[in-house]
């Protein structure tokens, strides 16, 4: 009688997947950093920018995450970089503002959010513990009730990666007033492009560079306002981030320098022959002035 042969369960049989990847969990009780997956999983980033957003969402608060502290911490040149920060800030990972110190210096004020979507950042204070809710009496024979789902955060759509915001050649406090009040009052002219207070600090810049090209402010509100879509904006921000940027104006060009205007010689009467001649006095003409006795 012949030996029965056993063979090894199948992939599909032990639920090992039969390809893909394979993971090996490990629950961290010290030195880690919670990710969400609307990062990880972002369709819009490029690996650079979520690799980047996770390495500043396991930063401490005060870390510099400047391009030139970033550069000598990676093997990504300056232009990688760059570009990565930008992807982050238009996607609302990072916020980088300009503001003056009461010594006349310009610095830039650097905010990492770890998920753009919620309200408040995330420096908030830590939850506390919710206390277990009483169980009420269970009759004889009834069923217990279900505990109720937590509720599912929205969904947010990815959002592809926009060009970088222009930036003023010549910061001014003043024009980038005037800018913060063209962009919260727009909502005036038209309802649906209500901005927070991030996207004002965010834009400001933009609207700077249109005043800095001597672009009125009247103009800069008509440009932002005109022909919007009829369908609600999702995301108003994300349309005047657009349109500053390929709608930017050249800047105006210089003034040619004034030349000099040429001074007219007058005619004069000759004495002697009464041709005209044109000569600063009067007097013969170049003819007369040749003859003897003249």
């Amino acid at each position: 009688m012949a030996v029965q042969q056993l063979s090894a369960p199948s992939c599909a049989q032990s639920g090992i997947p039969a390809s893909g990847v394979r993971h090996v969990r490990h629950r961290h009780t010290e030195r880690f950093t919670v990710v969400g997956n609307h990062l990880a999983q972002h369709r819009g980033l490029s690996l650079t920018a979520i690799g980047l957003a996770v390495h500043i969402q396991s930063l401490s608060d005060g870390a510099k995450i400047g391009i030139k502290a970033l550069t000598a911490r990676f093997a990504e040149g300056e232009v990688v970089i760059a570009r990565a920060l930008r992807e982050l800030e238009a996607c609302g990972y990072l916020s980088r503002t300009k503001e003056r110190t009461p010594g006349d210096r310009w610095v830039t004020r650097t905010v990492a959010y770890d998920d753009p979507s919620a309200v408040a950042p995330v420096s908030s204070p830590a939850p506390q513990s919710t206390p277990k809710p009483r169980r009420r009496p269970e009759s004889a024979g009834s069923e217990p009730t279900p505990p109720k789902p937590a509720p599912v955060p929205a969904f947010v759509p990815d959002r592809a990666p926009a060009p970088a915001l222009p930036e003023p050649d010549h910061p001014d406090l003043a024009r980038h007033r005037t800018a913060t009040e063209i962009l919260a009052g727009l909502r005036r002219d038209a309802p649906s492009l209500v901005l927070s207070e991030r996207d004002v600090r965010r834009l400001a810049p933009a609207v700077s560079v249109w005043l800095e090209r001597g672009v009125e402010p009247a103009a800069v509100c008509r440009t932002l306002t005109a022909a919007l879509p009829p369908d609600p904006i999702n995301h108003p921000a994300a349309l005047l981030a657009h349109r500053l940027t390929e709608l930017l104006p050249p800047p105006l060009p210089t003034e040619p320098t004034a030349r000099p205007v040429p001074r007219i010689v007058p005619l004069q009467n000759c004495d002697r022959c009464d041709h005209a001649f044109r000569a600063p006095e009067p007097g013969n003409c170049p003819g007369c002035s040749l003859l003897p006795g003249s």
